[in-house]
Parts: C-alpha cells; structure tokens; sequence
C-alpha cells in the first residue's frame, strides 16, 4: 500500500493514495492552518471508526441479519504532551434494522476489534479501548 503527500502551502497536505483517491489534510488555525480539511490525526481516527464499521457490516450480513444502517461514533483522548498518541477511544454503534439480534451484534463488533481491524488493533497498542451499541428497529416495510 502507498500514499503520496504533497505539501500545499502553511500546513496543508494532500494525500494521495495508491488508489488514486485524494485526501487534504490542514492544520488547526492556531496553528498556521486554513482549515481546508480535517487533521491528520482526525483522519487517523477517521479511518479505524470506518475500518471497524466495514467489518461489522460485512459480518452482520453474513450471519444474515436484515441491517440498513450502521453509524460508528468515535470519541477519542490523546495524550497531553509529544508524541500526543491516543490514549483512549471508545466506539459507539448505531445498528438500525429489523430483528436484529444483540448477540449477533455484539460477535460482530468483538471480532472487529480483536481480528480483524488492523488499525484499531494497532491504535490499542497505546489507548484503551472501548466499545458498546444500541440497536433501533427500523419500521414495519422498510429496511
């Protein structure tokens, strides 16, 4: 996998992936930034909440779970001084369907976080983490 960064101007970054998609990041005003895109820790973050949620569509469609919506909720601490990593993340789904089965939900978000996301498992090397869920029952004819 490569990422190229370019360097925009101040503290603007744009990332490009191997992918061909294109990313700009920007530092905080106070900063010197512009506020043109989010932060590149806010990206870091960013990525886990959406590597965590693609695991847990993926599993919930395969134990055949009738899901139309997930929203991950990530709220995150970081350390007060340099290096400033993450010291705590806690990750809040929203799973919104019909019949959904807690247990089937809850499998799905622990072997997300213990197997299969990469970037969460990395990112607890040096935070805590945290997850819980709700589920809504999505009305009687839509999905």
């Amino acid at each position: 996998m490569k990422v190229r960064i370019q360097w925009l101007d101040a503290v603007a970054f744009r990332a490009t992936t191997e992918s061909g998609h294109t990313l700009t990041m920007d530092g905080a005003p106070e900063s010197g930034g512009c506020n043109l895109g989010p932060r590149p820790m806010e990206t870091v973050l960013a990525g886990t909440g959406g590597c965590t949620a693609y695991d847990v569509v993926a599993i919930l469609r395969k134990a055949r779970q009738e899901v139309s919506e997930v929203l991950v909720d990530v709220d995150a601490e970081r350390a007060s001084t340099d290096p400033k990593v993450f010291t705590r993340i806690h990750f809040h789904f929203t799973v919104k369907g019909r019949g959904v089965k807690p247990e089937a939900v809850e499998r799905a978000i622990a072997l997300s976080a213990e197997k299969y996301c990469s970037a969460s498992i990395m990112l607890g090397k040096t935070a805590q983490l945290s997850h819980d869920f709700e589920i809504v029952e999505a009305s009687p004819g839509g999905v």
